[in-house]
């Protein structure tokens, strides 16, 4: 394996730790990033974002950051638009894991660095960087199972088809499998938006007044789901993942619904997709995966949690 030259390689730790210094930035020409996120009309990218301009300072980057809104054509035009810039990095956020696939083609064509962060895409990849997902979904609907008394009907608020919805999804039901007295009744599509997830979820209960719970593949759309709940005053207990501001607070309410969300690392995340580029520019061997470990977080660990 070919291996970084040591202040190379002390700048890559750095720049994930958020330490980087600036006397870096004059060793050479300022490296081109261009940065594309599916959204980031979302507590979670934004601070993401935060995030990789704070750390791309640090080196004297050049930034470029693009928003999707969740339009796979767009994102897609928004690359071939920064390769004609001439980027040196790409760090996508796929809308849609399969969409981005010929962008991800053309990037590696021209000869810059792809990773791919929090979400996969499908393509000739340098790295991925990501949340462990299907543990955020298994670990945040045993816990639901627990706390509806091991039986009963649920619900699975559901989000768009990238791979860490899957697998939270996959690891919802693998969590559920293992009570045979709690039963899986709705799976219905919040597209991840509070607007959109509130109405979802009004449908949910009035078709399936037995309900006991939801589960949420993100904080967002959790927030639409839990208004739902309250003013239906049902009995329905709520969890979800991200561990969002917004979120975290509403857990900590005395007698939420909202029970639980499995908090990701959006700074983690983007630090180290920004080093494991970085790393790969100057030449070294990295990773296809890295993946970023999940926290469970409920009422008593929500006091003390924050991004």
């Amino acid at each position: 394996m070919k291996m970084l030259p040591k202040t190379l390689c002390l700048l890559a730790v750095n720049i994930a730790l958020g330490t980087a210094a600036p006397a870096f930035a004059d060793a050479a020409k300022p490296i081109r990033i261009g940065a594309s996120f599916q959204e980031i009309n979302n507590p979670y990218f934004v601070t993401m974002k935060n995030a990789l301009e704070e750390a791309g300072a640090t080196i004297g980057a050049k930034l470029i950051i693009t928003d999707a809104r969740h339009d796979v054509s767009k994102q897609v035009s928004d690359v071939e638009d920064m390769l004609q810039k001439g980027i040196d990095i790409l760090l996508i956020n796929p809308t849609d894991s399969v969409g981005v696939q010929s962008a991800v083609k053309s990037a590696h064509a021209a000869g810059v660095v792809v990773v791919a962060v929090d979400a996969q895409a499908d393509g000739p990849l340098d790295s991925f960087v990501g949340s462990k997902n299907f543990d955020a979904g298994f670990q945040a609907c045993e816990y639901l199972a627990k706390h509806i008394g091991d039986k009963g009907n649920i619900a699975i608020l559901d989000g768009i088809a990238v791979v860490p919805i899957l697998e939270r999804v996959r690891g919802c039901k693998e969590a559920v499998a293992k009570h045979p007295d709690i039963k899986i009744v709705s799976i219905q599509n919040g597209k991840q938006e509070r607007d959109q997830a509130l109405t979802v979820t009004e449908n949910m209960l009035q078709a399936q007044p037995t309900l006991k719970g939801i589960f949420s593949v993100n904080d967002n759309g959790s927030l639409g789901a839990l208004s739902a709940i309250e003013a239906s005053g049902l009995d329905v207990k709520l969890v979800s993942v991200d561990g969002a501001p917004e979120a975290i607070k509403a857990i900590q309410k005395p007698g939420s619904k909202f029970i639980a969300t499995s908090a990701q690392y959006p700074r983690d995340q983007i630090r180290l997709a920004l080093g494991i580029a970085l790393a790969k520019k100057w030449g070294s061997q990295v990773p296809a995966t890295i993946p970023v470990d999940i926290t469970l977080i409920d009422q008593a660990k929500a006091k003390d949690f924050s991004w």
